[in-house]
């Protein structure tokens, strides 16, 4: 269960449990080519003339520079400062922005933008659409996936010049009407390809069937997290749980230091939020190769008397074949500040080691989106 919806977890193969499942499904995304139902992401249009007003307002970025046929990472804080919703947003047209929000957050996202734009801003003319459920949305990522794609799309080619990372259009794919996204969770080359909804399922099997001579691979939501945590990419309402900002999950880069106001601005300079020692998104690597269990509490000396004093707790862990070892994302007091030190997992059988890290696990530079 993901929100409203439900969605596949991992596809097993006989006599396949979960891990073997998952770690199959990661080895073929890596190496060839993964199919993923990516269709309950939430999507909502924002149309209008004042519609890169409305999203400079909104999200922490600034959009008025991002060009038709482009998309960028979209960050939404509260009122107070902390994360509420993430997602990639296209920009159609000069007045038309594709806006994907997390599959639990399209309804909340939603009533959010309503609700500023119906009594902070109803200066502006701008028009809001759920959009949601009239959009089936295939993912392909791997090293192959835009050979496998480009034979099937009419209207733009799949190079590096041509529709570079982060580019969207709209275009044929397969004979059908879509809307197409270079965008990626995984850090290898990766499309969103959007049809009307009706049309997905025949999208998914004209992909699947294109797809044989490269392996293709489907997979679910858990592989899903795997890949994209050894990318150090976060999850809202994993990594984050309401009490993170941008600046501790490390994306103090998503934030528009020179706009004049977005929601949560004023609640990013309170003084608890730049306080030293905020708990601060980091990776961490056991001593002893074990895996983490998420929500494992992290302690700095497991010698201090009971009850410990508590600096943090796991958010995210994994096997993870292409780091060769389990791996983890943490949320750990004033944790940028102590990368390289050893802190503590105390569990009730044993207390494990394990080394502050950043969160980036396979491929920091980069160089696996390159078509």
């Amino acid at each position: 269960p993901v929100g409203q919806w439900r969605r596949a977890w991992y596809f097993p193969e006989k006599g396949e449990d979960m891990e073997a499942a998952v770690s199959r499904e990661c080895r073929a995304t890596r190496k060839s080519v993964g199919i993923f139902d990516a269709s309950t992401l939430g999507k909502i249009e924002v149309v209008g003339p004042d519609a890169v007003e409305f999203m400079n307002r909104m999200y922490t970025n600034p959009w008025t520079k991002l060009a038709p046929g482009r998309c960028r990472y979209g960050l939404l804080c509260g009122d107070d400062g902390f994360i509420r919703d993430d997602g990639v947003i296209g920009r159609m047209a000069q007045d038309k922005f594709h806006v994907t929000t997390t599959t639990g957050g399209a309804a909340r996202v939603l009533n959010m933008m309503e609700d500023y734009l119906q009594t902070e801003w109803p200066d502006l003319n701008v028009w809001l659409t759920s959009t949601t459920e009239q959009w089936s949305t295939i993912a392909l990522n791997g090293p192959n996936a835009a050979k496998l794609l480009a034979p099937l799309v009419e209207g733009v080619e799949l190079t590096e010049e041509a529709f570079p990372h982060m580019s969207c259009v709209e275009c044929t794919v397969a004979g059908m009407p879509a809307r197409l996204f270079r965008v990626s969770f995984t850090g290898e080359i990766g499309f969103e390809v959007n049809v009307p909804a009706p049309m997905g399922r025949k999208l998914w099997e004209t992909l699947w069937e294109a797809g044989q001579k490269y392996d293709i691979c489907a997979y679910g939501t858990e592989t899903m997290h795997v890949l994209r945590a050894e990318k150090g990419y976060i999850i809202v309402g994993q990594d984050t749980d309401g009490t993170v900002t941008p600046y501790d999950a490390g994306m103090g880069w998503a934030v528009g230091k020179s706009k004049p106001d977005f929601v949560g601005k004023r609640g990013l300079a309170r003084p608890d939020l730049v306080a030293e020692g905020r708990k601060q998104l980091v990776g961490l690597l056991t001593e002893d190769g074990s895996k983490l269990e998420e929500g494992a509490q992290i302690v700095f000396d497991p010698k201090q008397a009971i009850p410990m004093t508590m600096v943090g707790h796991v958010t995210s862990s994994y096997n993870s074949g292409a780091a060769g070892r389990p791996i983890a994302l943490a949320l750990v007091q004033g944790g940028h500040g102590r990368m390289g030190e050893t802190v503590h997992i105390p569990m009730p059988d044993r207390t494990i080691a394990a080394k502050i890290t950043g969160p980036i696990f396979v491929d920091p530079e980069n160089a696996r989106l390159k078509i």
